[in-house]
């Protein structure tokens, strides 16, 4: 089976904004879909320009959904693998990104799942991307680049806030890292849109263009991730064909799980830093830029040939 989405069309390789409903839990009353029914915001959705929908599944799917929509879910054993495939294809879901083992397993348990997860998705036909999850069997980028030696067909969720900030991208070459992370680009066929720092896993951006002129530090982690986005989407490219596409989906979490952070405000109630709905639509704007940066560099290099 294919390794990628694909809508069955003769067009060419494409890049879906869908929106994790992560994103949408508990969003303060001043978000931009603060208060709304639920019906007017899938409406919003749609009028935003967000493509589809990843669900966490802790509910039902609502009946007469009319967005596309995947899934995501955990294997924390290989014999767990075939009915998480199941319950997702019963569910109706086009793909499924999955956290996979909690990062203390040796080769040989990693390989044991991965082989599960692969068997799995090609009995459901259902396509699998593993995430690049701090505390999963991708949590370094060395030990996830030994992987696809291994399993040259496995294909990935890239959710690169783990690495910049799990790893502190920065502390180094960072170029460098860019490079030895190539066999990872090169085989990721979705994406989690959340942005990082160095010792910050989830941190606001102005607009499409800059990161809030009050933080402090000297790296772009802006620019960083433009960069880590566009390799990734280059990666997507590389290996698409007809009709292939790349989800790519902002998952800004919320406060109580220690991802949106909060601040006092002049009352001294403690509010997030930033609407996550409004950044959402600014992941949207920039990974646009990134993948028309992807196809511009993808034809540059076939005119070069």
């Amino acid at each position: 089976m294919s390794k990628l989405l694909n809508d069955q069309s003769e067009n060419a390789p494409a890049l879906k904004i869908y929106l994790n409903t992560g994103n949408l839990e508990d969003l303060p009353e001043d978000s931009l879909l603060g208060g709304l029914s639920e019906d007017a915001r899938w409406n919003r959705l749609a009028e935003d320009g967000f493509d589809g929908i990843q669900f966490n599944h802790s509910n039902p799917v609502p009946e007469g959904f009319r967005f596309p929509y995947c899934g995501s879910d955990r294997v924390n054993t290989p014999e767990e693998a075939d009915a998480i495939f199941r319950q997702h294809k019963e569910l109706g879901d086009d793909a499924l990104t999955l956290h996979v083992g909690w990062g203390m397993e040796d080769d040989d348990a990693v390989d044991q799942l991965v082989e599960a997860v692969l068997l799995a998705s090609d009995k459901y036909h259902l396509p699998a991307y593993i995430e690049t999850h701090r505390a999963t069997i991708t949590q370094d980028i060395w030990r996830t680049v030994k992987l696809t030696e291994r399993f040259p067909e496995v294909r990935f969720n890239g959710d690169f806030s783990h690495y910049y900030c799990g790893l502190e991208m920065v502390y180094g070459d960072f170029e460098k890292k860019l490079a030895f992370m190539e066999p990872i680009f090169s085989r990721t066929g979705f994406m989690h849109g959340r942005i990082a720092s160095s010792g910050c896993m989830q941190v606001p951006i102005d607009d499409a263009k800059s990161r809030p002129r009050l933080v402090l530090g000297d790296n772009d982690y802006l620019e960083h991730f433009r960069m880590l986005w566009t390799a990734a989407m280059r990666g997507f490219l590389g290996i698409a064909g007809k009709g292939d596409y790349l989800v790519f989906a902002p998952e800004l979490l919320r406060a109580d799980i220690n991802y949106a952070r909060v601040f006092p405000n002049q009352d001294g109630i403690l509010v997030e830093e930033s609407d996550r709905y409004e950044q959402a639509m600014l992941y949207m704007q920039v990974a646009r830029d990134c993948f028309e940066s992807a196809k511009k560099h993808l034809l540059l290099k076939i005119s070069m040939c």
